[in-house]
């Protein structure tokens, strides 16, 4: 079992965390916007964690003789999620302390632009410029940074866990039917 769930949480997080690598420099020069820049992000999460439904049959098929439950389905899923989510969160980190410690200031001068595009009033903007830079504050905390970023990919996870762990259920094995012949 740990080898499934190490070689697929490996794989999972290298997939989300090389698409995190070329998407960002992309947003950060304005080439994808940050809307786009989000869709690529989770649609390369939920490639990357569909190895999630890889790892549950495999180790169905390969150490539960065909046979696993709705639990056993949900723990090799969710653990082979954290590994690939600690490893998203950590290039997180790896960018955010070399390339783009500048983030929450970019990301909060485009935020308040888009409000602008979108006629807010100069009350709202003022408002929403406070509450950015009071959570511009808390980020720089590496912990509540971990969280943050480890808060978009585990909802992704989870569920893809929850589906694969419903659909590769079997309470009994079933054999093939005899070939014809």
């Amino acid at each position: 079992m740990k080898r499934i769930i190490i070689i697929n949480g490996l794989i999972a997080g290298a997939i989300v965390s090389l698409m995190f690598a070329i998407s960002y420099p992309l947003t950060h020069n304005g080439t994808l916007s940050n809307e786009s820049s989000m869709v690529v992000g989770y649609i390369s999460m939920v490639i990357a964690l569909s190895l999630v439904f890889v790892g549950i049959k495999s180790y169905r098929d390969q150490h539960q003789k065909g046979v696993i439950t709705f639990a056993k389905g949900f723990v090799v899923g969710i653990l082979i999620t954290l590994i690939a989510s600690v490893m998203y969160a950590g290039t997180w980190e790896i960018y955010y302390n070399t390339v783009a410690s500048d983030f929450m200031e970019k990301y909060t001068t485009s935020y308040l632009d888009e409000m602008k595009k979108e006629g807010a009033s100069d009350a709202e903007i003022a408002q929403q410029r406070t509450e950015m830079e009071e959570f511009g504050e808390m980020y720089k905390n590496p912990v509540i940074r971990f969280g943050v970023t480890l808060s978009e990919i585990l909802p992704v996870g989870i569920i893809i866990t929850l589906i694969s762990s419903a659909l590769l259920r079997r309470k009994e094995f079933l054999p093939s039917a005899p070939a014809n012949g």
